[in-house]
């Protein structure tokens, strides 16, 4: 475990100029969310892309006309939110269907993300944590932040953390890996890298708060 700190080798960041904007992804199971938990406990303002697209996506949410004009009013619940289990089954198969998707989610996501984030600057936080899992395969939000810090395991690890926790068949992990950016690519796109495999929480908080000054914590 272990982090690539922002040296004079690195981009250079200016912690006097206002909140820095850090850009925060990893595979799924590489422990990215508890990561994001100990920098709010630092007092990062954290801006969650997932969460911003549940709102989006809920009873009578923003993005729900466009999705039924173009997959279909089917894909709308009776409660009158996105059928969720549904299009995760379509947009799995359909790579069409995906960027289709992407397109009608992704440009709201990044408004609400952006408001959020100058919300927290205003209210004088030092950092902004940008939580965006698909922050490497969206080739733009290198534009939006200042650092990306990618929180980065073996693939064998991802694989057993997330069959362990969903209940999920390797064959269904695998899918949902290979549907991510490869490991390599989220490490090309790095300016911090931090290594979280077989180490304990107490262990992870460390390296996290170790992190801390290099991003204005």
């Amino acid at each position: 475990m272990g982090a690539k700190g922002i040296d004079a080798g690195d981009r250079a960041v200016d912690v006097t100029k206002g909140a820095i904007r850090l850009g925060l992804t990893g595979g799924i199971g590489s422990g990215k969310s508890t990561v994001a938990a100990m920098l709010q406990k630092l007092q990062a303002f954290i801006v969650d892309a997932d969460a911003i697209s549940r709102q989006l996506t809920t009873h009578d949410g923003p993005a729900l006309p466009q999705i039924a004009a173009i997959f279909g009013p089917e894909f709308i619940d009776t409660s009158g939110a996105l059928n969720r289990e549904r299009m995760r089954e379509v947009v799995f198969q359909n790579t069409s269907a995906k960027s289709k998707l992407e397109r009608i989610l992704h440009p709201l996501i990044r408004q609400q993300m952006l408001k959020q984030a100058d919300y927290a600057s205003s209210q004088g936080f030092a950092c902004v944590v940008f939580d965006v899992p698909l922050l490497v395969e969206s080739g733009s939000w290198r534009n939006f932040v200042d650092v990306v810090l990618v929180v980065d395991c073996t693939p064998a690890t991802q694989l057993s953390r997330v069959e362990a926790r969903n209940g999920l068949s390797a064959a269904v992990v695998q899918n949902m890996m290979a549907a991510q950016a490869s490991r390599g690519e989220r490490l090309r796109a790095a300016d911090i890298v931090l290594f979280n495999d077989n180490c304990s929480l107490e262990q992870l908080a460390s390296t996290v708060s170790a992190i801390a000054p290099k991003i204005g914590l």
